[in-house]
């Protein structure tokens, strides 16, 4: 199975954004740090401000996920470059596998292409998150070396109205 990067043009762009932002929205509601009634806007609000030129923000990079054995393409991979590192990093925002090719390792090859674009670039790493209940992105990272740095751990508070008087 070849699988093969090429950048996104600026109408696939607008489609694949137009899909991202309540899908990320979602995501920040299930994980919890965002409120159903505002998570809409704030997913609006962050990709304008992480996206202010839209597909040809500087240092921004979108690629289409290809293969011959398909014939539209298999998903998106969202790169950012951090320059400020020395070598320069990138971030993987998103690495999406559209739901009909789920689960036969187009990821896995989408994932390994990225490395070669990002050794082309230069990069010297790459880092990405992933949510605590996705479970076979977590699993597809670890056999492709990527180790945790930092996990994020919540607790819910009971409000002093629940507690009831101390």
């Amino acid at each position: 199975m070849a699988v093969g990067l090429r950048p996104m043009t600026v109408d696939e762009f607008a489609l694949y954004e137009a899909a991202d932002i309540p899908r990320y929205a979602e995501e920040m509601v299930k994980a919890g740090y965002w409120s159903p009634d505002t998570a809409l806007e704030r997913s609006k609000e962050t990709h304008a401000r992480l996206l202010p030129d839209g597909v040809k923000t500087k240092d921004r990079l979108f690629f289409v996920i290809s293969t011959p054995e398909a014939p539209s393409p298999v998903g998106a991979i969202w790169l950012s470059i951090d320059r400020q590192k020395t070598p320069p990093s990138g971030f993987i925002y998103d690495l999406l596998i559209h739901e009909p090719f789920r689960g036969r390792g187009f990821g896995r090859q989408a994932m390994l292409a990225l490395e070669d674009q990002a050794r082309r670039l230069g990069l010297g790493s790459l880092d990405l998150h992933v949510f605590e209940d996705n479970a076979p992105a977590q699993s597809l990272y670890t056999s492709l070396g990527y180790v945790i740095r930092s996990v994020n751990m919540t607790k819910a508070l009971p409000s002093w109205e629940e507690k009831g008087d101390a």
